[in-house]
């Protein structure tokens, strides 16, 4: 089943069922593009026509927002429970080591990637990690290269939202991977170098806060949140 947040679709699956996605997806033998549209991504996308398209064409879009959540519920269309980049990201590594997929991380500041390596493989002694790159790169070419050398079934890039999507869009089809994910931040937390909310604030809905209050230059994007409120609640009176 898929809704629609001011017109950007989100299909409403659980972090479980995600992670039966991907197998299908891999199976398939094409590539694949897998997105996490938060309140913020939705916003934006409604002055960038092309972020919309993304979004909406791609194979799986994740419902990375618990006021996704919350609104849907008001809406009379609940959607099952958040699936957040990182959950993912974390759930499909250990995925992947059962199924044996082969992994390449892409993305953060120069040593991020690495670091985060580091600690998936020491929770995953058998991970098929194949390959590692920052996402400071100034020719396209040279990491389309370096993935195709290294054929993985999922790539993992963190070139920040609206970029590492439009990234995985324009060039899908020549990296030939089966499972391209944009996961944002992700391997900054795995790594360490960024501390993800505690799980009491995540469960108290206020992760929001706790990023203003830990981050407090990142106020303007949480300006996001009341504007996606406001989009989605016009369009569902309409």
């Amino acid at each position: 089943m898929i809704l629609e947040f001011a017109g950007i679709k989100v299909d409403n699956i659980t972090l479980h069922e995600s992670i039966n996605k991907v197998d299908q997806l891999i199976a398939s033998g094409k590539p694949n593009l897998i997105v996490t549209p938060n309140p913020e991504m939705i916003v934006n996308s409604q002055s960038d026509p092309l972020m919309k398209e993304i979004i909406n064409n791609a194979s799986l879009r994740l419902p990375d927002g618990i006021s996704m959540v919350v609104v849907s519920k008001i809406m009379g269309k609940p959607l099952k429970e958040r699936v957040a980049g990182i959950d993912f990201m974390l759930k499909a590594v250990e995925h992947s080591v059962q199924k044996r997929y082969r992994i390449f991380l892409l993305g953060g500041k120069p040593g991020i990637a690495k670091k985060a390596a580091q600690i998936l493989r020491n929770r995953h002694p058998s991970m098929q990690l194949v390959g590692i790159h920052d996402g400071y790169f100034e020719h396209d070419g040279t990491i389309i290269n370096l993935v195709k050398k290294a054929k993985p079934d999922i790539l993992f890039a963190g070139l920040g939202a609206g970029r590492q999507e439009k990234w995985l869009y324009k060039y899908l089809n020549t990296l030939g991977v089966p499972v391209c994910v944009g996961v944002g931040g992700s391997m900054d937390v795995i790594s360490g170098y960024k501390k993800r909310a505690p799980k009491i604030i995540q469960k108290l809905y206020i992760e929001w806060l706790y990023r203003l209050i830990t981050e407090p230059w990142r106020w303007k994007r949480q300006l996001a949140l009341p504007k996606f409120l406001w989009l989605v609640f016009s369009s569902f009176r309409q």
